[in-house]
């Protein structure tokens, strides 16, 4: 199924919002490939199914089957289109070619559950952040984790800075971790919270990068300064999920609050909000284009009805454009 709609944004301009019901089950996460033109998805359903966006609609394309579990994240290559990368609750990272969708590139075990997962900006490296606060890197070439390292502290979301020199991690006491690349020996800690830091982005042109934490607060900081330009708090639990678009100049944010706040970066005031009959999950904008996909923990009401063993979910990926 396939909806387009167009309302009232929240500051009174016309946008349209698409969905598209698209897996069994709850989707956990999305993200667009390096050109717009693909959008996969991964879901409970054990599946990531990827769908192109062409002339305003959204069209399934490839069912990529073979882990266990949950897609709990999922990440394109930065620069080749065709390639993306998956890891589950099943213990495995998986990378795909979609151009060869019916099997796996590689299938590599992971030690313990991956909770976050990036790649380097030149695609060499893919870093994995688990349950247990373990951080390792995949050699994109070779299949094979090429180091890992045990942190003594809650380490949620990870990332390269702009020189891909330096190595970020948000931290469960609120702070910012720095490391060089590729030693991951400490060279700052930047309080950035008053709770948990939990996500982290880096702007398309890696000149700014935001963080949001349990205290509901969205920071925005200069990336090469390592200065805090501005903050605000306009949702009201943590924010768990945080996209630049394609310019830097907006930044949308979801939280378990059933809206979306997109701002400008520049200030931080209110550009829009999206709203949402459900917590959002995950937030990706399109690389070249003012449109942001989301899922959302939507609930099926034809699954409640029809299965009491349910997990009363559509599975579905929502885009906004402005």
């Amino acid at each position: 199924t396939f909806l387009v709609c167009e309302r009232l944004s929240s500051i009174g301009t016309l946008v349209k919002v698409w969905t598209r019901w698209i897996h069994n089950s709850k989707a956990h996460c999305v993200s667009w490939n390096c050109t717009g033109k693909y959008i996969a998805s991964g879901s409970l359903d054990k599946t990531a199914i990827v769908q192109s966006f062409k002339e305003e609609r959204l069209s399934r394309e490839f069912s990529l089957k073979g882990h266990e579990d949950v897609v709990d994240q999922i990440a394109w290559h930065p620069s080749d289109p065709n390639m993306l990368s998956t890891v589950s609750t099943d213990k495995t990272l998986r990378l795909w070619d979609i151009r060869t969708p019916q099997k796996t590139v590689a299938c590599i075990t992971t030690k313990g559950e991956v909770i976050n997962m990036t790649w380097k900006s030149d695609g060499s490296t893919i870093a994995l952040g688990n349950k247990d606060d373990l951080v390792c890197f995949v050699d994109y070439k070779t299949h094979k984790i090429i180091a890992d390292k045990q942190f003594d502290f809650e380490v949620n979301e990870i990332g390269w800075n702009n020189t891909d020199e330096h190595f970020y991690l948000t931290s469960g006491n609120g702070s910012i971790h720095i490391t060089a690349y590729p030693s991951l020996e400490p060279l700052l800690q930047i309080p950035a919270h008053t709770a948990h830091c939990i996500c982290l982005k880096f702007s398309p042109d890696k000149q700014h990068f935001a963080t949001g934490g349990a205290d509901a607060l969205i920071n925005i900081w200069d990336a090469l300064e390592l200065s805090y330009l501005t903050s605000y708090s306009r949702l009201e639990w943590p924010v768990r999920t945080l996209s630049f678009n394609h310019d830097g100049r907006l930044l949308a944010a979801g939280s378990e609050d059933l809206v979306i706040d997109i701002a400008f970066v520049e200030t931080g005031e209110k550009v829009a909000t999206v709203s949402c009959n459900a917590f959002p999950f995950c937030v990706a904008w399109h690389p070249s284009q003012n449109l942001l996909a989301y899922v959302t923990d939507d609930k099926s009401k034809h699954n409640e009805k029809h299965s009491r063993d349910s997990d009363k979910t559509t599975g579905c990926v929502k885009l906004f454009g402005l």
